[in-house]
């Protein structure tokens, strides 16, 4: 841990949410003079509390041990590039729409990567009432289902779950062109693209 720059990043993040070193200091049960010492560079804080500090400083932990920030100016959340990740453990669907650092369970958790729906795999799409229709005969069962199915274009990002043991039916807005993805349990993550 480089105190400097830790200590420089927990001044940042407080400003960032107007706290002053009293208040941050109170919320994490610690004095001021010792926030104070951390922002100056003359020590950083105890492991202990560093699960909390990112909490109330609304980052994560490895940010603050590292004391840098990774600014994502690449994609300018483009919805086309959004990233879809699943936790192995619980379940969990998370998105994000550049480069992120995810962790569900304590685990990391590395983006999936989409592969084309082949023609058995594909799933069926009719407009009906103003509305995407999609349905699909793919197994829904506990070892083997269809967890959500999304659609995406570049400025818009839409999800349906969807669980084992009920037939798979969604229904999306209507939307001339973008993209359909979805994740099996078996299949990983697949597309097909609509309206092209």
């Amino acid at each position: 841990m480089d105190v400097i720059k830790t200590g420089i990043l927990i001044r940042e993040l407080r400003q960032a949410q107007g706290l002053t070193q009293k208040q941050l200091a109170d919320m994490i049960n610690v004095s001021d003079k010792a926030v104070s010492k951390w922002e100056c560079g003359g020590g950083c804080p105890d492991i202990s509390l560093i699960i909390r500090l990112a909490e109330v400083l609304k980052t994560d932990e490895a940010t603050l041990l590292s004391g840098e920030r990774e600014i994502n100016e690449s994609e300018k959340g483009n919805m086309k590039r959004v990233r879809f990740y699943v936790c192995p453990g619980c379940g969990n669907i998370i998105t994000s729409s550049g480069d992120a650092s995810v962790s569900c369970c304590g685990s990391r958790l590395t983006p999936l990567d989409a592969k084309p729906a082949e023609q058995p795999q594909r799933l069926d799409v009719q407009e009906t009432d103003g509305e995407l229709y999609i349905t699909s005969s793919h197994e829904m069962t506990k070892d083997c289902h269809i967890a959500f199915v999304a659609f995406v274009n570049e400025s818009t990002l839409i999800m349906a779950r969807q669980y084992p043991e009920w037939s798979l039916q969604a229904r999306l807005p209507l939307y001339r062109y973008g993209r359909l993805v979805w994740y099996s349990t078996i299949d990983g993550l697949l597309y097909q693209d609509i309206g092209k």
